[in-house]
């Protein structure tokens, strides 16, 4: 009984961003406007975002332009940076390994570090919105715990397995400056930016600054 206990508590720790997934995003995408996604080379891209200090209507309306963004650009997440926003927060629409959707948005996320016997690796391929038309094969934990706050500044934890689990460790390394081909070897890095090169967005991207 002291386990299922231990165990509810450990489950009431973690919100539920799996109810009224459709509704909830396409109100925010529907009171947003997209923009176009900045790309790799973009200095926003390669440094530390700010924290999120003042939870109000404008940061609301971000998240709402970033909800819109996403589904333009067909993502399952989006960092504020990704978007030109200097701000730590990011939004998901993401599928987990068992196709159950979950849907939200942390702000000032911190990943936490896995004990050694949670981390099993998964070294599927990934791509990144601001490195159009590029996938490498990268090795992640399986699992992950980000926490952070939600849009109203309140204290959120959020997990995921699988592939979602990929997506909220790739979505908190951009607000830190770090792309997923950071992480890369030179020579896979370099494969990365030849197939972008290569390839064509399928949606509005910036022109890197001089």
């Amino acid at each position: 009984m002291a386990q299922q206990e231990t165990d509810e508590r450990a489950d009431e720790e973690f919100i539920d961003d799996t109810e009224n997934c459709a509704e909830r995003e396409r109100a925010h995408r529907e009171r947003g406007t997209a923009r176009p996604i900045t790309v790799v080379g973009h200095p926003m891209l390669h440094r530390e975002c700010r924290d999120v200090t003042e939870f109000d209507d404008s940061l609301a309306a971000l998240i709402d332009d970033m909800f819109a963004s996403q589904r333009a650009a067909e993502g399952v997440g989006l960092a504020a940076n990704q978007i030109g926003v200097d701000l730590k927060v990011f939004v998901y629409d993401c599928p987990d390994d068992d196709g159950v959707r979950h849907v939200g948005v942390v702000c000032n996320p911190v990943l936490d570090e896995l004990p050694a016997e949670q981390r099993v690796l998964d070294d599927s391929n990934e791509g990144c919105l601001s490195v159009p038309t590029a996938y490498e094969e990268l090795a992640r934990p399986d699992y992950a715990v980000v926490r952070g706050q939600d849009a109203t500044g309140a204290p959120i934890a959020v997990r995921g397995r699988g592939y979602f689990a990929r997506c909220l460790q790739h979505e908190t390394d951009h607000l830190y400056g770090r792309l997923y081909i950071d992480r890369l070897s030179k020579r896979e890095r370099k494969r990365a930016l030849k197939m972008m090169a290569e390839g064509t967005p399928r949606y509005e991207t910036v022109p890197n600054e001089a």
